[in-house]
């Protein structure tokens, strides 16, 4: 196996939480008066769990071939709910745009669900059958791990800033 193009691989995933992370420090020093929490969850959801499901949906339609063999598996139909099921993600990333913070939770608890069961199955897979594919450990583990974790965390830190009666409005 060639180094570069599996560590190319296995890193590429973290550009979307990245990228991100470097729009929200951005827009917070361009707009210091807006709570950072927001900037953030704002930034976290449409890029990290926006764009980076809709990439996963993409990439399972159009390359199902090289897909399954960057995540070690043969190719299975099962790729075709996993970009659906990412599809479903990426609708509540972008709705995170103007969400108000409690659907931003709900959003975060929603990945969390879905990706937090794909994490337990990517170490399961790893440690019971030796499956380093870079579409299993890696950079796609952490961004399983990682985007809602983010998402919920700062969800949760909004909605305690903003005090109770906020949590209860309409998003805008």
């Amino acid at each position: 196996m060639d180094t570069l193009p599996y560590a190319v691989q296995t890193a590429f995933p973290l550009l979307f939480m990245l990228v991100p992370a470097l729009g929200a420090l951005l827009s917070c020093r361009r707009d210091p008066g807006r709570p950072a929490a927001e900037i953030w969850q704002r930034w976290w959801a449409v890029g990290a769990l926006g764009i980076g499901s809709l990439w996963i949906t993409l990439a399972f339609l159009a390359v199902p071939d090289a897909m399954a063999e960057t995540i070690g598996f043969a190719r299975s139909p099962f790729q075709f709910e996993i970009a659906f099921a990412n599809l479903g993600l990426a609708v509540l990333g972008f709705r995170g745009a103007s969400a108000s913070p409690r659907e931003r939770l709900t959003s975060g608890l929603a990945a969390a669900a879905f990706l937090w069961g794909a994490a337990i199955g990517h170490v399961y897979q790893w440690f019971a059958h030796g499956d380093h594919a870079a579409g299993n450990t890696g950079g796609i583990l952490a961004n399983d791990i990682l985007i809602p974790a983010a998402m919920i965390a700062l969800a949760a830190r909004d909605i305690r800033r903003a005090g109770p009666g906020h949590a209860a409005r309409p998003a805008v």
